[in-house]
């Protein structure tokens, strides 16, 4: 899929100049090394800075799935992924989103935080300072989450991050929220959570069954089962 419309074909045929590494070669023909799994020249394994030679056959491989981290994953994302980032907080993923952050800043955040930059642009995820990345398959945000999940399989703890900051989420009692609520809301409900970063109220409220739904749906895919259209759900933020 990253490769130009023109050399979508099995193999492709690089000549070697003495200087230039694997990992170079392949992302020269446009797949980022983020994307990249085993690389094997000739039956054994190499790193991306093999320098390949006259004759060398070179297996390149997909990153495997569900993809190994060193620890339980975090993300960042980009600021065209924000319903994503939405998704994966409501599934209590530690998610981190900016609506107004340049590139730079992306790679320096995920660095000193370890999160993986998660992005659909390639030239981001070539930055060479990135510690880790990755690009998010599709263009609707079910399809994206569903390629998250089934690509990093982080634990999920629905119903416990806020959407709108990604603070944790604890339960309120009612009477120290009530000020914040509309009477309807507090004639309605008696349970209620709130972000211990930002404050923001949460309840089940009118948007909770298409909430419920992406849960259902999320747990479904992390565990392996259930494909097709009926998978796909529509979300928005928890009554507030």
């Amino acid at each position: 899929m990253f490769l130009p419309a023109n050399r979508r074909h099995e193999w492709q045929e690089v000549t070697p100049d003495g200087t230039s590494t694997l990992g170079h070669h392949v992302e020269s023909i446009g797949v980022p090394l983020t994307e990249v799994g085993p690389m094997v020249v000739n039956g054994r394994g190499v790193a991306p800075s093999y320098q390949p030679a006259d004759g060398d056959v070179v297996e390149v491989h997909p990153v495997p799935r569900p993809q190994q981290l060193p620890e339980e994953p975090r993300f960042l994302l980009d600021v065209h992924l924000g319903t994503l980032a939405r998704r994966l907080r409501l599934l209590g993923v530690d998610t981190a989103y900016h609506n107004d952050m340049d590139d730079p800043a992306l790679v320096v955040q995920a660095n000193e935080e370890r999160r993986v930059l998660l992005t659909q642009d390639r030239g981001l995820l070539r930055r060479r300072a990135l510690w880790l990345g990755a690009y998010v398959r599709g263009s609707a945000p079910a399809d994206q989450l569903r390629d998250l999940l089934e690509r990093f399989s982080p634990p999920l703890r629905p119903w416990t991050r806020c959407t709108a900051c990604n603070g944790v989420l604890a339960p309120a009692p009612k009477e120290e929220v009530e000020p914040r609520l509309e009477a309807g809301t507090r004639r309605s409900y008696d349970a209620y959570g709130r972000c211990a970063d930002c404050g923001q109220v949460y309840w089940h409220g009118a948007h909770s069954d298409h909430l419920e739904e992406i849960v259902r749906t999320a747990r479904a895919w992390a565990s392996g089962a259930g494909s097709g259209q009926e998978q796909r759900a529509n979300g928005s933020a928890p009554g507030r």
